[in-house]
C-alpha cells in the first residue's frame, strides 16, 4: 500500500490528544503504519544510571502516532494525496486541496521492450 506521508512532509494532527497541532514527519515507521512528528506526543522515558550516563533521569522524547491520525498541510488545512503518473513515466504525489505537488517519488521510466498494454477498442 503506498504511504500518504513520506520523512520531511509538514503534517496536521486530525485525531487524539495533539489535535490540530502540526509538525514535522521525522521518521516513518511503514511496518507499525505509525510516524514520528516533531513536538507531537511527547512522553517522559526514566533512564536508570548507568556508566555513560550516570545520573539517570527523565527524558522527554515523541513517540510514534498512527499514520492514519496525520494529513499532510496545504494552506494551513489537511489535504488528502492523490498519486499521479505524467506521461513521461514519472510518478508524483499530489495535493487533492489546490493540485499542488508534494513530493516526486521517481523520475521518467524508459518504455520497457516487449510489455503488453490493453487497447480500448
Amino acid at each position: 500500500m503506498p504511504r500518504h506521508i513520506t520523512k520531511g512532509d509538514t503534517v496536521i494532527v486530525t485525531a487524539g490528544n495533539d489535535r490540530g497541532a502540526t509538525g514535522e514527519v521525522l521518521r516513518v515507521l511503514p511496518k507499525q503504519d505509525r510516524v514520528v512528528v516533531q513536538g507531537i506526543n511527547i512522553r517522559a522515558k526514566h533512564l536508570k544510571p548507568t556508566q555513560a550516563n550516570p545520573q539517570g533521569g527523565i527524558v522527554r522524547r515523541e513517540m510514534p502516532i498512527r499514520i492514519s491520525n496525520v494529513s499532510p498541510v496545504v494552506g494551513g488545512k489537511p489535504t488528502r494525496v492523490r498519486f499521479l503518473t505524467k506521461p513521461d513515466g514519472s510518478k508524483v504525489r499530489v495535493a487533492v486541496r489546490g493540485g499542488k505537488e508534494l513530493h516526486k517519488l521517481h523520475g521518467p521510466r524508459a518504455k520497457q521492450a516487449g510489455r503488453k498494454t490493453k487497447v480500448k477498442e
